[in-house]
């Protein structure tokens, strides 16, 4: 081959490389509408070649045994799931749970930190072997990763106090529910007609978690990760969840091919979730027990 075909060559991977890594990026903060066509570009292109230093499909296990190590990318932004202490360590229920799963495979742990746009990238880059950072699963990024059974809840419910209760939507009926405005969870309470109960909108998660401690409201539908804050800082309040509004839980995310590790990570949080370890974290980092976390 001549040194210019090679140069074209050369020229041709890199740019898919830098391609697919941008669209990875779109695809973890845009519509599913505006990227399933690029996406269906990039998974055209992208197996006839291979990223540098990018295990082949299916080796990363045999990679990770061999160097006694794992990478995972974790959150450090995001609490509980993941944030920086102060002690300047990171720590949460991502952290707790990227270090058993590290355990469960008998190799060191590296935490990777990551912001939310770059967790898929970093995965299909090499940066790290596995993501483990609230991620949710959708249709979308199921054609670029493969995704591991439900390892944390992560939904959208309603909470009170002890002296209400309600179980349903339909139960809401002569009660005040405060929700902030423009979120998922006041896109579920839209699809009620209007004047079914009274909703009161507030301009942030925060203002509404005070709406229910003052009293404003007699309940707020927001979610989890808002309500576990919001009953840790108000004890006294004795803070429940009535039901789950919508439930999305999260997954551990592995690179598409990798079915040995994809086997072994399920078996890890089948362990966790049998042995009560996953509940214990939960009640940890949430300040409850997990509930309605689909196998799958």
């Amino acid at each position: 081959m001549s040194r210019r075909a090679q140069k074209l060559l050369k020229a041709l991977a890199l740019f898919v490389a830098s391609f697919a890594v941008t669209v990875s990026i779109a695809a973890c903060s845009a519509p599913e509408s505006s990227s399933v066509k690029t996406l269906a570009v990039t998974s055209a292109v992208a197996p006839a070649i291979s990223l540098p230093g990018v295990p082949n499909p299916g080796t990363t296990l045999k990679q990770i045994m061999s160097e006694g190590k794992v990478k995972i990318a974790v959150p450090d932004d995001f609490p509980p799931f993941g944030s920086v202490g102060t002690n300047m360590q990171l720590h949460g229920y991502d952290i707790d749970v990227a270090g058993e799963i590290a355990k469960g495979l008998g190799v060191k742990l590296e935490l990777v930190p990551v912001v939310g746009n770059y967790r898929i990238p970093f995965l299909q880059t090499n940066r790290v072997e596995m993501v483990i950072s609230s991620l949710g699963k959708n249709k979308e990024r199921a054609k670029i990763i493969d995704f591991s059974a439900p390892y944390a809840p992560f939904f959208s419910g309603v909470y009170g106090g002890p002296g209400i209760k309600v179980s349903s939507l339909a139960d809401l009926k002569g009660h005040t529910v405060g929700v902030a405005q423009g979120s998922l969870e006041d896109l579920e309470l839209s699809k009620i007609p209007a004047g079914t109960f009274p909703v009161k909108r507030f301009a942030s998660n925060s203002l509404t978690a005070s709406a229910l401690v003052s009293g404003q409201v007699q309940l707020i539908a927001t979610g989890n990760v808002v309500a576990a804050k919001l009953m840790r800082d108000n004890p006294e309040k004795q803070i429940d969840n009535k039901f789950v509004m919508k439930n999305s839980p999260c997954h551990i995310g592995v690179r598409r091919g990798d079915d040995d590790l994809l086997q072994r990570v399920n078996a890890i949080v089948a362990d966790l979730r049998e042995s009560g370890k996953l509940n214990q974290l939960s009640q940890k980092w949430f300040g409850e027990t997990i509930t309605d976390l689909p196998i799958s």
